[in-house]
């Protein structure tokens, strides 16, 4: 097999539809990407010594590439330096598959495996794979018009791995094939495959420094094959695939060692255990991952836990665009036990809550014709024609829980100054009524079923966190009949007004747990609840534009939108 000249068709080949996520924070947890340990602050120091012409001349390759061969135990001339793993791989595609010709890939797999084989014309032909190697399946597979036999191992997404006797399996098997082993993630495996695929005359090793070597900002990867299809693969691509600052980067890490290295990977072994536990201990299903990673099969929960993971600043992979994994999180390991603690945390807030906490109106109680309207008839009582959407866009503006305060501030936004006491007795006479008209609370309604409710609180403790004086928000409840499955109910009396958030944390320690989800109507029950450290959970309010209440929950940090109470009891374990 040789690479030669041809026509590649101009079909474009689509983007690649996942984009990474803007962090929310200085503070964010970024384990979307796998880009491994952290490299020591002294490794750029060093680069300030460096000779400013290199900056101008092209880069050499060669050093690297002979440290390459060295730590491999080949000839240089097996080895091609190139821009990240991916770069090898795009290369062997373009010099082996045409139109006609296949590569076959066991799935699910590295996505851009697809994509390389689109750019060179081929196509590709899938065999899935579950827990087991598909060896037997693999190889009947294998055809005439197949090129290239693709596999990742450690897998990405799932980390599973080939075993040797497998790999020699299937490059016998494939004699009229190159076999490509995608050994990205080989740092964190139980087993090495390279000196066994180097005995293979037609595999071809992938290996990269940008994931336990840390070093992915610097794109340098590398491919090892015999020395005639090495320089195939390196006349396939640029020339000049590595910037020199890279290479002396690099090449800088390398001479320091394998201690940092085998430190990484001995703290990722670890934390991938006791992760692994954890999830199953969550009734989540996970693969026996080698890689820096786990995978979590969550089901119809995936997008849910996705969100809320990304609402408490820790980003993780998710693939809806995939169907074979659309279910499942690929979350990389952080590797220090600081930020261990803090994924650790956020999936026990997401898929283990300890209680939940509503915010009163517009959650459980339908206050349209009555608190809301109750506003509405105070302002319009001084002239001011004040009307529901108007109500709405100073409700979700936010610092919006006093209902009173939020009166007197309507009225000074329209030029009238009316003392607080008097704004105070005004709209409690259109609340509570008076000798002569019944007040507009009788109108309140119960948002939830009762059957909801009672089936919530049998799963965990329920409690209240409102801006309600205390009497308000008790005959509510003791007139719809709940009163009796809320634990605790914190009001106005008991401290400031959210979006403060000590509310909902004297909630938590009222309750006596640590971890729980609150559910509100308005963005300052979602800042409340998001710092007191609970998992913010928006709901559209009765009335309100569903499109305009979702867009401004989720701005403040809302981990998700529902409709209605009932669909918590999808999303809580």
């Amino acid at each position: 097999m040789t690479a030669d000249s041809r026509s590649y068709p101009t079909t474009r080949v689509p983007a690649t539809p996942y984009r990474r996520p803007t962090p929310r924070s200085t503070d964010t947890l970024r384990l979307d990407g796998n880009e491994g340990d952290r490299p020591q602050q002294g490794l750029l120091e060093e680069l300030g010594g460096l000779e400013p012409s290199m900056l101008r001349e092209y880069p050499d390759l060669s050093e690297l590439q002979d440290l390459i061969a060295a730590r491999h135990g080949v000839d240089p001339a097996c080895v091609v330096v190139t821009a990240g793993a991916d770069d090898a791989i795009d290369r062997l595609c373009r010099a082996y598959l045409e139109p006609g010709r296949e590569l076959l890939v066991p799935v699910p797999t590295f996505e851009m495996i697809h994509r390389f084989a689109a750019t060179a014309g081929g196509t590709v032909a899938t065999i899935p794979w579950a827990e087991s190697f598909p060896t037997d399946e693999l190889i009947g597979r294998i055809g005439d018009n197949t090129a290239i036999v693709a596999i990742v191992s450690p897998n990405n997404p799932t980390g599973l791995t080939v075993s040797a006797e497998d790999l020699t399996r299937v490059a016998a098997a494939a004699d009229c094939a190159y076999v490509l082993l995608d050994h990205a993630y080989v740092d964190y495996a139980d087993e090495d495959l390279t000196d066994t695929a180097l005995e293979l005359e037609n595999v071809v090793v992938a290996r990269t420094f940008s994931k336990a070597w840390g070093l992915a900002g610097c794109r340098v990867g590398y491919l090892i094959a015999s020395p005639d299809v090495a320089n195939v693969i390196r006349n396939a691509g640029n020339p000049y695939p590595v910037s020199a600052l890279s290479i002396a980067v690099v090449l800088r890490r390398l001479r320091r060692g394998g201690r940092e290295l085998e430190q990484h990977t001995a703290r990722i072994r670890e934390e991938r255990e006791r992760f692994r536990a954890q999830l199953t201990d969550l009734g989540v299903q996970t693969s026996p991952s080698e890689g820096n990673f786990v995978f979590a099969e969550l089901g119809d929960k995936a997008q849910f836990v996705y969100e809320a993971l990304a609402t408490l600043d820790v980003l993780v992979r998710f693939f809806p665009h995939r169907e074979e994994i659309s279910t499942g999180l690929r979350i990389s390991l952080p590797g220090h036990e600081e930020d261990f603690a803090k994924l650790t945390d956020a999936v026990d807030l997401c898929l283990a809550p300890q209680a939940l906490l509503f915010d009163m109106d517009g959650v459980l109680a339908n206050v349209e014709n009555s608190y809301r309207r109750s506003t509405l008839e105070t302002v319009r009582s001084y002239g001011v024609q004040l009307e529901r959407t108007e109500l709405e866009t100073a409700v979700l503006a936010g610092d919006a829980n006093n209902d009173w305060i939020l009166s007197q501030r309507l009225l000074s936004q329209n030029g009238i100054e009316v003392s607080f006491d008097e704004i105070y007795e005004r709209y409690q006479s259109f609340y509570l009524g008076t000798d002569d008209s019944p007040g507009l609370r009788e109108n309140e309604t119960l948002l939830v079923d009762r059957a909801v409710l009672e089936s919530l609180a049998s799963r965990m403790p329920l409690g209240v966190v409102t801006g309600r004086p205390r009497e308000e928000a008790e005959w509510f409840l003791d007139r719809v009949g709940i009163a009796g499955l809320f634990e605790t109910t914190v009001c106005l009396e008991d401290g400031p007004n959210k979006p403060d958030p000590t509310p909902v944390r004297l909630a938590l320690e009222r309750l006596g747990v640590k971890r729980a989800w609150m559910i509100g109507d308005t963005p300052d029950d979602i800042r409340a609840a998001t710092a007191a450290g609970t998992l913010p959970i928006g709901i559209i309010a009765p009335n309100a534009d569903p499109e305009t209440n979702a867009a401004a929950l989720t701005d403040c940090g809302a981990a998700t939108i529902i409709d209605d109470v009932a669909a918590l009891q999808e999303l809580i374990p």
